[in-house]
């Protein structure tokens, strides 16, 4: 398989700290950078989360910018359920050792249209939170943005309910203009949303190898993630365990084939009614060409056996 360089843009919440574990631990991924954007919790935490999990992995060479800290329309305002998932500080309210990297002077925009520019093809961008930075970068410089080999955003729910309301996924619902702007381009994106990421879960079964397998990172990651899966507990008791929403989207990004995906052109509603940010066929473009690859079933049992040993592997290392 060939190495990816790659690009992941999150709002560091608990289950985007998975996601960067999962792309430091992957062999065929060089991650470049960090872009960090608001959602979970503010941008500028976010940032501050991804270099502290940097620092806990032995890994302060990967920057971190910061994107934009507001969506396209409107201001960021954090909503309480997003504390209550993810925990004050965004990572399950475990303390992390303070970082000794510095967050990048470069804004995140620019330096995701820089990187689009130099690598193009070998480029894979993930984002894990809205889908702000990638729209703001795609309005400044399309022809950069047209470049990149690999698009592939964690967000939306085209065949289950959303998790904010009915119709609405907490990622397209934080910034639905950007996702809309996105969706109806000409860019070529694979779209991994709650249809595949609900059927994808963890228990503290496996957590508990991370704290055998490392006392220390490993111990902290687990800590991490148990908060969230004690919430999940409470909250979605139906599923068993909690989502891994996150480090799906990453997993998708370097193998497609963990999903099944179906061709589509999707549009988001923008209209502040009851179908705010709803992920949906565009009637419009039925019979035009499609820029969207939506999973919609996934290899749960070979994805989650890829995942742990990634983790496994990784955390060992670190010893």
């Amino acid at each position: 398989m060939t190495t990816r360089k790659m690009i992941l843009d999150v709002d560091t919440g608990v289950d985007d700290a998975m996601a960067i574990t999962y792309a430091l631990a992957d062999p065929n991924v060089e991650l470049i950078g960090i872009l960090s954007s608001f959602g979970n919790i503010e941008a500028d935490r976010a940032a501050a989360n991804a270099l502290k999990l940097l620092q806990l992995y032995q890994c302060p060479q990967v920057p971190v910018f910061i994107g934009r800290a507001n969506p396209l329309d409107h201001q960021y305002q954090r909503i309480a359920v997003n504390a209550q998932i993810h925990g004050e500080n965004g990572i399950g309210d475990v303390n992390l050792p303070a970082a000794t990297a510095q967050i990048a002077k470069q804004n995140g925009v620019d330096f995701l249209i820089d990187t689009a520019q130099k690598y193009g093809e070998q480029l894979c961008v993930v984002t894990t939170g809205p889908m702000t930075n990638l729209a703001a970068a795609f309005a400044k410089d399309p022809v950069a943005i047209r470049k990149i080999g690999n698009i592939t955003v964690m967000g939306g729910a085209l065949t289950v309910p959303g998790n904010v309301t009915p119709v609405a996924e907490a990622n397209v619902e934080q910034d639905p203009v950007a996702a809309n702007q996105l969706f109806t381009s000409d860019l070529k994106i694979t779209m991994v949303g709650l249809d595949v990421t609900l059927r994808t879960l963890l228990t503290k079964q496996e957590t508990s190898q991370w704290r055998t397998c490392n006392p220390t990172a490993g111990a902290k990651l687990a800590d991490i993630v148990d908060f969230y899966i004690d919430v999940y507990d409470e909250i979605y008791p139906e599923l068993g365990g909690c989502s891994l929403h996150d480090p799906l989207a990453v997993g998708v990004a370097i193998d497609p084939s963990f999903v099944t995906t179906i061709p589509l052109n999707l549009l988001v509603t923008t209209e502040h009614d009851a179908y705010y940010a709803r992920t949906i066929g565009d009637k419009a473009r039925l019979n035009e060409p499609t820029n969207l690859n939506v999973a919609v079933g996934v290899d749960r049992e070979r994805y989650l056996n890829v995942f742990m040993k990634l983790f496994l592997d990784f955390l060992e290392k670190l010893n």
